[in-house]
């Protein structure tokens, strides 16, 4: 595997973000069995995947792991919660250096047409074709904070009470972790007397759109960091379009694209 490529997919600062939170070999008492294999060549693998859009079977055999290596230790890697864990390391690191901006996030949704699966549904605005959503929280300069998906025919009111319940405990420059914003902005599918009373019941300010008082317009001066963090994970091919049959797959797949935004935040 060439070292450039190697670099700009797994560098050395994201590797050790990763190389902590994975789980560790862990040798058969009596001897024999399969030997371990280099974790950064799987994570390296995994993010070609990602952001390239191959099939699992197309891997270049220049990363030194075979396909069905990378897959089952990217399945066993989901299942233990890694890019979970990933994601919350990367956003510590930002807000310790006071790179989080909670005066405000904003919540939205996005469609991915998909083939039949766990959380797969007829999409509403695509001639019911089968789809999932990605719902997603960012701060206020765009870093996604929270993530979520589901069957593309789920409301996108029905996301939110989830998501910010999902958004952790971040490390702060002073003071303790945080992880509750100011504000709250959302545009009309969020238009609920009762998501506006439950965040009120939280201290989190609401600035969600009202059917026929507020044009889209207005939403759209804090609406356009969102929309650009979505483009940003648009631009991981494996995105595009979802494949992956389990659930947990996808967004294990979309937790890492959001890993790579946030990363790219610290890299600058």
């Amino acid at each position: 595997m060439g070292g450039d490529l190697s670099q700009r997919l797994a560098p050395d600062d994201l590797w050790a973000m990763v190389e902590p939170v994975l789980p560790s070999f862990r040798s058969r008492p009596q001897g024999g069995g399969t030997a371990p294999i280099d974790q950064r060549a799987v994570f390296t693998a995994v993010m070609y995947v990602l952001t390239s859009g191959c099939a699992w079977r197309y891997l270049p055999p220049s990363f030194g792991v075979s396909p069905a290596t990378a897959h089952r230790r990217f399945s066993v890697w989901t299942a233990s919660g890694v890019w979970r864990r990933l994601h919350r390391v990367v956003l510590d690191e930002i807000g310790a250096r006071g790179g989080l901006d909670w005066s405000s996030v904003i919540v939205d949704a996005a469609s991915v047409r998909a083939k039949k699966g766990d959380l797969t549904g007829p999409n509403p605005v695509d001639r019911g074709k089968y789809g999932s959503k990605i719902h997603l929280i960012t701060e206020r300069t765009g870093l996604p904070i929270s993530v979520g998906i589901s069957a593309a025919n789920l409301h996108d009111s029905q996301a939110l009470i989830p998501l910010v319940k999902g958004i952790p405990l971040i490390r702060s420059r002073r003071g303790p972790r945080r992880r509750k914003p100011g504000k709250l902005h959302g545009d009309k599918g969020y238009n609920y007397s009762h998501l506006r009373r439950w965040l009120r019941e939280r201290g989190i300010t609401h600035r969600i759109a009202r059917r026929g008082v507020e044009s889209s317009q207005r939403l759209g001066r804090h609406r356009w960091t969102i929309e650009r963090t979505m483009a940003w994970l648009a631009g991981c091919r494996r995105l595009h379009r979802r494949y992956e049959r389990k659930a947990d797959h996808f967004l294990a797949f979309t937790t890492i694209a959001c890993v790579r935004v946030c990363y790219r935040r610290l890299a600058c």
